[in-house]
């Protein structure tokens, strides 16, 4: 996967960037999703990146295995209609969900999915960590304390060319909580920024995910440019 180029400086100006407090139920996320997928596609919002926390909880994709769910009655587990497997989701994790117009932006799935992988694999370099994505295995890996292992995972969904679902990423959760289930079906460990002694605050990752926006938009192309960079 290339790099992501030299960012512009500045997000999309037509675009709405939310940080959700405290924790939002999984139903609630997807209906909001969903409503706004809609909202875009028909030209009357914004698109969005919405950064939030789930309370505990599992959620199954399109491919998802059910021996590969450990432990049924441990969370909520959800059906997400997302690509990929099973995850977990849960306090201490970054949400990022992308309602993006892919329609205005090449219409290209695959290149969408490596922007993302680059933009969270630049917001972790912020934190001096070297992260990278594997062709064969979706996600976001690195060395931690027990070898290589996931640190972030990526799940998306395209109806009628605009996305919704996105990305996590591990800051501080609580590890076990992966145990209930095999992690997007791959028999590796998972990691965290606080396992691999990196003790941030969801709110410092934001601000790095918000620095390194520009060149994921920028990756993607499109008509919009002029929200000032958050400094």
């Amino acid at each position: 996967m290339p790099p992501l180029s030299q960012p512009s400086s500045s997000l999309p100006t037509d675009l709405e960037w939310r940080v959700s407090p405290g924790l939002t139920p999984y139903p609630v996320a997807l209906e909001e999703m969903t409503a706004r997928a809609a909202a875009v596609r028909d030209g009357s919002a914004r698109e969005l990146v919405w950064l939030l926390e789930h309370p505990p909880l599992y959620t199954a994709g399109t491919s998802a295995v059910a021996g590969e769910l450990l432990v049924p009655d441990r969370f909520p587990v959800y059906a997400a209609g997302r690509g990929g497997r099973y995850t977990y989701h849960g306090p201490g994790q970054r949400i990022g969900y992308l309602v993006i117009d892919l329609a205005e932006r090449g219409r290209d799935v695959r290149r969408f999915v490596h922007a993302i992988e680059a933009w969270v694999i630049a917001a972790l370099a912020e934190f001096g960590v070297r992260a990278w994505a594997e062709p064969e295995r979706v996600g976001i890996w690195t060395n931690g304390p027990r070898g290589e292992a996931k640190i972030g995972a990526i799940g998306v969904r395209v109806r009628r060319w605009v996305s919704f679902h996105g990305f996590s990423v591990n800051i501080a959760p609580d590890l076990s909580h992966f145990n209930g289930i095999v992690p997007c079906g791959l028999d590796f460990p998972v990691t965290s920024l606080a396992e691999l002694g990196i003790p941030i605050g969801l709110e410092a990752f934001d601000i790095a995910l918000r620095r390194t926006g520009p060149a994921f938009f920028d990756h993607l192309g499109g008509r919009f440019s002029g929200l000032p960079q958050m400094a």
